[in-house]
C-alpha cells in the first residue's frame, strides 16, 4: 500500500497490509473492549472525546502538514478541518447524553420508554478527500453511543489513518476499542462480513456503495453509506448577482473541487444568465493554483493523477458533445495531479458535466427559462445530497427548498456544508441514512423499546 504526494507524483511511503486474520484478531478485541465501554456513563465518557479535541487543536498544525501531503488539500483548509473536527468531539461530548436519554411515551403500561443501546463494533469505510473530518464527524458520536470503532481508510491517506488512531489512543482510549485497518477494498468483504462487525458506515463514490450496501446486505447488517454528488445551486432572477457568484465559486472549488457536496451545476434563469456567468468567471479566474503548502494557494493538486485524468475524459466529453470550455479544460503537462479552474457553459442533458459528477475544479453551467425549469433541472439528477438555491425573497426560496428540491440537505443563499448541530445525508444514488446532530448519533444504535406492566 503506497501514499504519493500528488503535488511531486514522489512516493511517500510504503505500508504492509494486515493478513485477514490479524485483522480478525483486531476485531475480536474491539468486541471485547466494547463491552466495557459501553457499560461507562456518558460522563465517563466525555472526558475522553474532549482529550481528543485538545491534542487535535494541539497538533494542528503537524496534522495539517501530513493531509496536505498526503492528498494536496490547501494548508489553510487543511488547518480548518483539524479545527472542526475538534469541534465535532466537544459537541457530541456535551451533547450525546442528551440525545440519547431515555424518551418516555405515555401508554397502557405502568411504565413504557424508548432507550438506545450502542450495537457494537462499527466499521468505518473512509475516502481521501476530508481525512480526518470523514472519520471524525462518525467516530465522535459513535464512540459517545458506546460502540467501538474499526477504521478502513484510503490507500493514499495511510498516515493520516494511522496518526488519527495514534492521536485517540493517547487520549486515553484503549487500543483495541479503535482500531485503524491496513486492508485493500477489493478483500473487505471478508471484514464487512465478519461475526464481530455490528454495521458498517461509507463515505465514497455510489458504486462503492453498492457494493459495499449488498455485502453487509447478505449478512443483514445496518448501513449508512454517504454517497457522491452533483449537487445543483438555483440562480434565481431576482438574486444578488455578485453575493450569490462569490458563494457558488467558493462552493465548486472548495478542497480543489473534490467535495460530494461542493456545487457542481450551477443552474441559472435567462434573465440575469449573463450578469451571474460574467461574475462568476471574473471570480473564477482570481483563484490561484499552486503548491498546496503556500498560504497563497486556493486550489491545490488533484488527489491522485489516475482521478485528475478521469476528470479531464468527462471534461473533454462533454466538449465533443457541444459544452464550451470558456476557461481551462486542458490538462496541464507539469508533473503534479493539477487541474486548472474550468468552466462549461452550454451543458445539457446527455453530457458527463450534466449527468455526472464532476470530482474536481469545474463548473457546468446551465441556462433555464425560468423558476419552474430550474427546479425541474435541479432534481433533474440521479443524486440527492446537497443543493442550494439565491432569491433575494427568502420565503419563497425557503419555500423551494423545504418542499421542493429533491435532496438531504438545501440551503438558502448559501452553500451547502457539514454541521454537527445538523443532520447531513443524502437522498437517491447519494445514499441513506445521516450522520452529525441528534440523528447521526441514533444511527449506530438499538432504538429499544421496554414496557413494563
Amino acid at each position: 500500500m503506497k501514499t504519493i504526494n500528488p503535488a511531486t507524483g514522489k512516493l511517500i511511503k510504503e505500508y504492509s497490509e494486515m493478513s485477514f486474520e490479524e485483522v480478525s484478531g483486531i476485531i475480536k478485541k474491539a468486541n471485547i473492549y466494547q463491552r466495557e465501554w459501553k457499560d461507562k456513563s456518558f460522563g465517563e465518557r466525555a472526558p475522553f472525546l474532549n482529550k481528543i479535541a485538545q491534542l487535535l487543536k494541539d497538533r494542528k498544525q503537524e496534522l495539517g502538514n501530513l493531509m496536505t501531503k498526503e492528498m494536496g488539500k490547501p494548508i489553510a483548509q487543511s488547518l480548518s478541518e483539524i479545527e472542526k473536527c475538534a469541534w465535532v468531539c466537544e459537541y457530541y461530548a456535551e451533547n450525546a447524553e442528551q440525545f440519547l436519554a431515555e424518551d418516555h411515551v405515555k401508554t397502557d403500561a405502568s411504565k413504557s420508554y424508548v432507550t438506545f443501546n450502542p450495537l457494537g463494533t462499527v466499521l468505518s469505510i473512509m475516502p481521501w478527500n476530508f481525512p480526518f473530518w470523514q472519520l471524525f464527524r462518525f467516530a465522535a458520536p459513535a464512540l459517545m453511543a458506546g460502540n467501538a470503532v474499526i477504521l478502513s481508510h484510503s490507500e493514499n491517506v495511510t498516515g493520516s489513518a494511522l496518526e488519527i488512531e495514534k492521536l485517540i489512543h493517547n487520549a486515553g482510549i484503549s487500543s483495541d476499542l479503535f482500531r485503524t485497518i491496513l486492508v485493500d477494498n477489493d478483500k473487505m468483504k471478508a471484514v464487512i462480513q465478519h461475526k464481530g462487525i455490528a454495521a458498517v458506515t461509507l463515505t465514497g463514490s455510489t458504486k462503492a456503495g453498492r457494493i459495499v450496501a449488498s455485502q453487509a446486505g447478505e449478512a443483514l447488517k445496518k448501513t449508512v453509506l454517504e454517497l457522491g454528488g452533483s449537487d445543483p445551486s438555483i440562480i434565481l432572477a431576482d438574486a444578488d448577482v455578485k453575493a450569490s457568484a462569490e458563494s457558488c465559486v467558493n462552493s465548486r472549488l472548495l478542497n480543489s473541487g473534490q467535495s460530494c457536496i461542493a456545487a457542481k451545476r450551477f443552474v441559472i434563469v435567462e434573465e440575469v444568465y449573463d450578469a451571474f456567468v460574467s461574475e462568476f468567471q471574473k471570480l473564477l479566474g482570481r483563484k490561484k493554483v499552486g503548491d498546496p503548502f503556500q498560504e497563497a494557494t486556493d486550489i491545490g493538486p488533484m488527489a491522485r493523477a489516475d482521478l485528475r485524468d478521469m476528470l479531464h475524459d468527462q471534461v473533454q466529453k462533454s466538449i465533443e458533445l457541444g459544452a464550451k470550455a470558456t476557461i481551462g479544460g486542458k490538462k496541464p503537462g507539469a508533473a503534479g495531479a493539477y487541474y486548472p479552474v474550468t468552466m462549461l457553459e452550454n451543458v445539457v442533458k446527455g453530457m458527463p458535466a450534466y449527468d455526472e459528477e464532476l470530482f474536481g475544479p469545474v463548473a457546468s453551467i446551465i441556462k433555464v427559462k425560468d423558476e419552474v425549469e430550474a427546479i425541474k433541472v435541479a432534481n433533474d439528477s440521479i443524486y440527492g445530497l446537497g443543493a442550494s438555491i439565491y432569491s433575494s425573497d427568502v420565503v419563497k426560496a425557503e419555500k423551494i427548498a423545504a418542499e421542493q428540491l429533491e435532496a438531504g440537505c438545501c440551503f438558502v443563499n448559501e452553500f451547502v456544508k457539514s454541521d454537527p448541530r445538523l443532520p447531513f445525508g443524502g437522498i437517491k444514488q447519494s445514499g441513506y441514512g445521516r450522520e452529525l446532530g441528534l440523528y447521526g448519533i441514533r444511527e449506530f444504535v438499538n432504538t429499544k423499546t421496554v414496557y413494563i406492566k
